[in-house]
C-alpha cells in the first residue's frame, strides 16, 4: 500500500461509539492502514484503559509520553512508524502550566495532590484540557515539523461521554467571556469545525440498541459539536452464507437456523441504519477469536482500506 491508496479525510480522526462495539479495534485498524500507507501516525487514547498495545503485540502500558507500537517498515515495505500515547487532564494541565512559565505552580499542585481539584473546578475543563492538547498536536502535524505525526487517531470516550467531550468547548465559550480558557475553547472549536482538520468516525455493530445509539450520537454531534462525520463503521458483521437446510436435522439444522436468523437480523439493522443516517458505511467482518492480535489487524485493514477509499469517492 502507498499514499495514493489511502488519503486521510482529515488530519485528526476521532473514533467514537457505544462501549463494546469495537471502538478501540477500529482506531487501531485505521491507524494501521495509515501507517502501512507511509503516514507517520499517532494514536491518542483518552480514557487510560486502552488495550491498544496488545493489538500490536506489545505488553507495555501506554503513558503520556509517546510509545512506538510499530517501527518504520515493520508493517511492510514503505510503512511508517506508528506511535501511541494517553492524554489525561492532569498531565495536560501540568504541561500547560509549565509551558506558560508556571512550573513552580504545577509542582506545587502535584505535590499537594490538588491537580484533580483544579482540573474539575469548572464543568468541561477536563475535556478542554485534553482537546487543547489534541489541537496542539494537530497544529504540529500541519506545520510539517520533522518527526511530527501526519495523521492522528483519537480513541474517544464511549458515545454518551463523547457528545459532552466534544461539545465542552462550546459550553466554555458561554461560561468564560475572557481569558485563557476562552482562548483555548475558541481554538478547539476552530479545530472541530474544520473538516480538513478534524472529523468524527462513529462505530456501531449491527444490533438494534447500538444502531439507535449511533444515530442519536450522530445527530447530537452535528448539532452540539459542529463536527463533520466520516463514513460510519459497522463492526463485527458475520459473513453472509447461503445456507441449504434441506435434509439437515438435529443440532446441524439448529445451528443453520441460528446462523440464518443472525444474518437476517444484522442485514435488517444495517438497512435500518442506512435509512436513518445518510452516511457511507464501512463494513468490517466479525472475527471468530477471543483475543485480537496483529494478524487480526491485517485482516481488518485489508477490508477497511478499499471501503474507506470508495466511501470517500476515490
Amino acid at each position: 500500500m502507498d499514499r495514493n491508496e489511502f488519503k486521510p479525510p482529515a488530519r485528526v480522526m476521532i473514533v467514537a461509539g457505544k462501549g463494546g462495539v469495537g471502538k478501540t479495534t477500529v482506531s487501531a485498524t485505521l491507524a494501521y492502514v495509515a501507517a502501512r500507507a507511509g503516514l507517520r501516525t499517532l494514536i491518542v487514547e483518552v480514557e487510560g484503559k486502552s488495550g491498544l498495545p496488545e493489538l500490536f503485540g506489545r505488553n507495555e502500558a501506554l503513558s503520556y509520553e509517546e510509545t512506538v507500537l510499530l517501527a518504520e517498515g515493520e508493517a511492510g515495505r514503505g510503512a511508517a512508524e506508528l506511535r501511541a500515547r494517553t492524554l489525561t487532564p492532569d498531565d495536560a494541565l501540568v504541561e500547560y502550566l509549565e509551558s506558560h512559565g508556571l512550573r513552580r505552580v504545577s509542582k506545587r499542585l502535584s505535590s499537594t495532590g490538588t491537580l484533580d481539584v483544579v482540573a474539575t473546578a469548572i464543568p468541561g475543563i477536563k475535556d478542554i484540557l485534553v482537546l487543547g492538547k489534541v489541537k496542539q498536536l494537530e497544529v504540529l502535524s500541519a506545520s510539517g515539523a520533522e518527526g511530527a505525526p501526519e495523521f492522528i487517531v483519537v480513541d474517544a470516550p464511549a458515545a454518551g461521554h463523547a457528545v459532552s467531550f466534544l461539545a465542552s468547548a462550546y459550553g466554555l465559550l458561554d461560561a468564560a467571556p475572557v481569558g485563557p480558557i476562552r482562548a483555548q475553547a475558541i481554538e478547539v472549536t476552530s479545530l472541530l469545525g474544520d473538516p480538513a482538520r478534524c472529523q468524527v468516525m462513529l462505530v456501531t455493530i449491527p444490533e438494534e440498541t447500538p444502531v439507535n445509539e449511533a444515530v442519536d450520537t450522530a445527530f447530537h454531534l452535528e448539532d452540539r459539536a459542529g463536527v463533520k462525520l466520516a463514513p460510519i463503521v459497522v463492526n463485527a458483521v458475520w459473513p453472509h452464507l447461503d445456507l441449504v437446510m434441506d435434509g439437515s436435522e438435529g443440532s446441524v439444522r439448529a445451528a443453520a437456523e441460528f446462523r440464518s436468523q443472525r444474518q437476517a437480523l444484522q442485514e435488517e439493522q444495517i438497512a435500518r441504519l442506512a435509512s436513518m443516517l445518510p452516511l457511507p458505511q464501512v463494513i468490517l467482518p466479525f472475527l471468530f477469536t477471543t483475543e485480537l492480535g496483529r494478524g487480526d489487524l491485517e485482516v481488518l485493514a485489508e477490508s477497511f482500506a478499499p471501503q474507506l477509499a470508495a466511501a470517500e469517492g476515490r
